[in-house]
């Protein structure tokens, strides 16, 4: 009975140890198509910004009429994602702000539907 108490003691005492997760990707969607902008959002020195602002206005429908205004901040690793973009793309304009920094980022028909931004804000 002893022996079987201190298997048991010793088998959870070595437990293995928590992985160390990565950050979750930042992400938003549209739900409006497959497409999807993915950026990373560097300052002047190359390191990434953490909770830097990528805004979008989507015009869609019979003459655009009906719109919708996504928002979604940085992670730590300066990432951000916004899908659901729609497949009939209308030229998008990205901006991408934090404090008084602020970059422009232009999606037209002419860019592929899985798109990666490199910013830097300067």
């Amino acid at each position: 009975m002893n022996i079987a108490m201190v298997a048991l003691a010793v088998v959870l005492t070595q437990q293995p140890a928590a992985e160390v997760s990565t950050p979750d990707l930042a992400v938003i969607s549209a739900r409006l198509g497959d497409c999807a902008a993915d950026f990373v959002v560097k300052d002047s020195d190359g390191q990434p910004i953490y909770a830097a602002l990528v805004h979008v206005r989507i015009r869609y429908g019979f003459l655009g009429i009906k719109r919708v205004d996504l928002e979604v901040g940085t992670d730590s690793s300066g990432r951000a994602r916004v899908e659901g973009l729609p497949d009939k793309i209308k030229p998008l304009s990205f901006d991408v702000q934090k404090a008084d920094t602020k970059a422009l980022v232009e999606q037209t028909h002419l860019s592929p539907c899985q798109a990666t931004y490199e910013v830097s804000l300067q």
